[in-house]
């Protein structure tokens, strides 16, 4: 599998394909205790999830509204590290060697393991998002990561220029995010009509689908802009879902019935 025949990228091929918008859900890890983990991220595959996006627990999230900084408050206080994050992804590869698991965090957990790639890759890792890396930066782990088959994805917001834009398309692999909205992770001012104009726009610079994230938190969001996007991504919603707690069986079960829904509203706009 060379580096532009990912995982990800054989998902997202297919999804095109199918005239299937793909389901990207985030959770983060250990939230609210390890074992929770890995049964969720089964329930979000069964509910229809097409790539996995898992969040490495970090003390100073900087793009994360409420939600998801309780979240790694959290799993921090569970004493968790990103090997324990990547065992949990090797123990979900066991019974799952088909769906793309991206993980989602800051550069400070990374640069802190030397192996990080091989790692990585070993667990069963396809792409890696580091919030607060800029592209001028990225080279070197981009290198590292490409040989072990793993995509470094790459933000685009709304008050990116087209120029920085055009730089950081060159640079992307398996897929762009769109920060739909200027704010954090959670917010709900989200305007349908601008993201896609804007779509519209960066296409020109890429081939590379475009998964859009931030303020999607239900089918009827979802549903808006599953025509304008290539992939949709859940992730303060589902963290509201793991944050209630309860027994492991009984999350995964109420996890799984929220995605399936917001599964349905998509599949009606791919209609």
């Amino acid at each position: 599998m060379s580096a532009a025949d990912t995982r990800i990228r054989q998902c997202l091929d297919a999804c095109r394909s199918n005239n299937r918008t793909a389901l990207v859900s985030f959770i983060t890890a250990a939230d609210p205790a390890p074992q929770y983990t890995v049964p969720a991220l089964h329930s979000l595959v069964a509910g229809g999830v097409d790539i996995l996006e898992l969040g490495i627990p970090f003390s100073d999230p900087e793009a994360e509204g409420p939600a998801i900084q309780a979240a790694n408050e959290r799993a921090l206080a569970q004493g968790i590290t990103l090997i324990q994050v990547l065992a949990m992804v090797q123990q979900f590869r066991e019974q799952d060697a088909h769906t793309p698991i991206v993980l989602m965090g800051y550069l400070n957990s990374v640069l802190a393991m030397d192996d990080f790639a091989e790692r990585a890759a070993e667990a069963g890792v396809d792409g890696l998002i580091m919030v607060n890396l800029p592209p001028e930066e990225g080279d070197r782990l981009q290198r590292q990561l490409a040989a072990q088959n793993i995509d470094l994805i790459y933000l685009l917001a709304p008050t990116t220029t087209d120029a920085r834009a055009q730089q950081i398309a060159a640079k992307a692999s398996g897929f762009i995010y769109y920060v739909s909205l200027k704010g954090i992770t959670g917010a709900s001012h989200l305007q349908t009509e601008e993201v896609a104009a804007r779509l519209q726009q960066l296409r020109q610079y890429t081939a590379l689908p475009f998964c859009v994230g931030f303020g999607i938190k239900d089918a009827s969001t979802a549903q808006a802009l599953a025509p304008h996007a290539d992939g949709v991504v859940v992730g303060s919603a589902l963290v509201n879902t793991m944050a209630e707690g309860g027994e492991v069986s009984e999350v995964a079960t109420r996890l799984q019935e929220q995605i399936t829904a917001i599964r349905l509203g998509i599949d009606a706009a791919d209609q």
